[in-house]
């Protein structure tokens, strides 16, 4: 069992920058990757970024490209979310995710992740 804890939500306007943060306590070795997702009302939970806490290996949804950036500490078990350049549309509650390795799931298959934190919400104005 993983405890997901996200922080760093808040509201700017268009253009601004936010870093989400993640802690994970327990069993958090046994995660091999680590994600964020968002969901925004009215809409389906998408995939934003995820990483693989070994390597570091990132990827990104088409619609952050350039603008998002993924990190995780290990010695901190704590994974970011560096945003930039900040769109209306990136409004969303912004969930943690993790997983332990499997073969053959999606990128961004929020049904292969196993753990989730409670989420922090997001608010961009333009």
């Amino acid at each position: 069992q993983v405890h997901l804890v996200e922080s760093g939500g808040g509201s700017v306007q268009a253009g601004g920058s936010l870093t989400l943060s993640c802690v994970a306590t327990g069993n958090a070795d046994s995660r091999h990757c680590m994600g964020w997702f968002r969901q925004a009302p009215g809409k389906e939970r998408e995939g934003v970024a995820i990483v693989y806490t070994n390597d570091g290996t990132a990827y990104y949804a088409d619609s952050v490209k350039g603008r998002f950036t993924i990190s995780h500490d290990n010695a901190r078990n704590t994974m970011y979310l560096q945003m930039n350049s900040l769109k209306p549309d990136d409004s969303a509650m912004y969930y943690c995710a993790a997983r332990p390795w499997r073969l053959g799931v999606g990128r961004f298959d929020s049904n292969a992740f196993d753990d989730w934190g409670q989420g922090t919400q997001v608010t961009v104005s333009s």
